[in-house]
């Protein structure tokens, strides 16, 4: 009788060789962290967080009775669809999600498809979407149904939140599979503005909350709420089944799309481009260069769509008026900051030696880098707003006012900051490929929440004044905003041009 091993037995041992090698590599990417006991520290706020968010609400006045608690249990099978959302957004944008190891160290180690994929799950619930999704989530549930259920909801939307990621890597790795294909990428795109089209419809024949309302988590939500019975158990069984079998099943897509070639990758790496002539001034050469290598890289035309475009569809479906729409700006500039900005000198790379050989300026440099940035914020949050403004109809005079104003002083504070972060903790990153990052994940982390809160707070303010009828005050109070964000632009420019501060940059982003 043959004695070849049986399909199942080799897929078997590949997973369990994956699970171990996905821990060999976290703990070869804690073990080379900067700081151990900020790191440590971070792990157990993290914590302590997430079980406040899910537990404290439960025991505040109101929660778990009629009212506003009952009005918040009742969105929550509606923010449970919204998470399965983000999460197919988030990882589709990504490539399949992000990287436990970079692509070039990845080539020299036998590190599978499999591994790859699990790793990209682990790493799903350091971004900000997901987290602030996942908080709320934990939060609105402890609210609206109180302490009595506490335990069974928290324990449903906690596996929730396992079978979303999951699912939204399957469908990360399919769509990147296909992509891969000869004419993947059109057909992707095609699909893309379908979905679009179709929600956009749906939205316009008052047929979209309907169709949420038949989702099956109304039932997981109706269930959970009436504590430990047989029917939860028969919920939370299916939940940690379907869990298992997405995780399990994503290693299959991983493998096909691992097997193809990145078509849109390797044809920027491969294309030509006509030589123009050569502007007068440095500073133009420096800016149309800086454009080509943020214009031309994959991630960064993923990341411009995803976060333009997206807020904008949300804004166009959620009709916004005006006022909402100021806060918009922030946001998109916090998330566009973070596809390269907090780490705006790992562009250059290895070119960053060869840069720093040509005759021109370190502060015409800074300047051009800084510019460049301003651009890319400005482009996709225009972008937003455009597209939420089509329903908004035409704004008043403190609405526009309040609008450019904002844009205006979340770009300047966006850029100072990413440029200040950029150069007091800058990395070795190879932003080719679609599925990197500028910093490590738990850096990531910080930079997100704090851009996210800061533009937030700013925009609240601005989104405030657009309610008065006084087109001169947004612009009045954008002054010290700017002149605060502005001088400390200035500072960390003065700092670059310090041979030693910069040296330091250079080395260690062509390392």
């Amino acid at each position: 009788m043959p004695t070849a091993r049986s399909w199942t037995e080799g897929l078997l041992r590949e997973q369990g060789r994956a699970v171990a090698d996905v821990g060999t590599l976290l703990r070869f990417r804690a073990a080379h962290v900067r700081r151990p006991r900020a790191f440590r520290a971070g792990l157990v706020l993290f914590a302590l967080a997430t079980t406040a968010i899910a537990v404290v609400p439960a025991h505040l006045p109101g929660a778990g009775g009629p009212g506003r608690a009952q009005d918040v249990l009742l969105l929550l099978p509606t923010a449970l669809a919204g998470l399965v959302l983000i999460a197919v957004v988030s990882a589709v944008a990504s490539g399949g999600g992000r990287e436990l190891l970079a692509r070039d160290p990845a080539a020299v180690h036998p590190i599978s498809p499999t591994t790859d994929h699990l790793g990209a799950l682990v790493l799903a619930p350091l971004n900000i979407a997901w987290l602030l999704q996942a908080w709320t989530l934990l939060g609105a549930a402890s609210y609206g149904a109180g302490a009595g259920p506490l335990v069974a909801l928290q324990t449903a939307m906690l596996l929730w939140l396992v079978l979303a990621t999951a699912v939204g890597q399957v469908v990360a790795w399919g769509v990147e599979g296909v992509r891969r294909l000869r004419f993947g990428e059109v057909g992707v795109r095609l699909l893309t503005v379908a979905a679009v089209v179709a929600v956009l419809l749906l939205q316009l024949d008052d047929r979209l909350v309907p169709l949420l309302d038949q989702v099956p988590t109304v039932r997981v939500v109706a269930v959970s709420v009436g504590g430990v019975t047989a029917a939860w158990w028969g919920v939370v069984g299916t939940l940690a089944g379907l869990s298992v079998a997405a995780v399990v099943l994503g290693a299959l897509p991983a493998h096909l799309a691992t097997r193809r070639v990145p078509h849109d990758e390797l044809r920027v790496e491969s294309e030509s481009h006509r030589a123009r002539p050569l502007p007068r001034s440095d500073l133009t050469v420096l800016l149309r260069t800086d454009r080509g290598s943020v214009w031309r890289a994959v991630p960064m035309r993923r990341g411009l769509a995803v976060l333009a475009i997206g807020p904008g569809v949300v804004a166009l479906v959620g009709d916004l008026d005006w006022v909402q729409l100021t806060i918009l700006p922030g946001l998109v500039a916090s998330g566009g900051a973070l596809l390269f900005g907090v780490n705006a000198w790992c562009l250059d790379g290895r070119g960053g030696l060869w840069r720093e050989s040509l005759p021109v300026g370190a502060g015409t440099v800074f300047a051009a880098r800084a510019w460049v940035l301003a651009e890319f914020l400005v482009a996709a949050s225009l972008v937003t707003v455009a597209l939420g403004g089509l329903r908004a109809g035409v704004p008043t005079a403190t609405e526009a006012t309040a609008l450019l104003a904002m844009l205006a002083v979340v770009t300047v504070q966006v850029v100072g900051a990413a440029m200040r972060w950029s150069l007091a903790h800058p990395y070795a990153v190879d932003l080719r490929s679609a599925r990197a990052t500028p910093a490590p994940p738990l850096m990531m982390v910080g930079y997100s929440s704090r851009l996210a809160l800061s533009t937030t707070m700013t925009g609240l303010v601005f989104s405030g004044l657009a309610r008065l009828e006084a087109p001169w005050l947004p612009l009045l109070l954008a002054v010290p905003f700017l002149c605060w964000s502005g001088a400390r632009l200035v500072r960390t420019h003065e700092r670059w041009t310090d041979p030693v501060q910069r040296a330091r940059v250079v080395v260690t982003a062509a390392a």
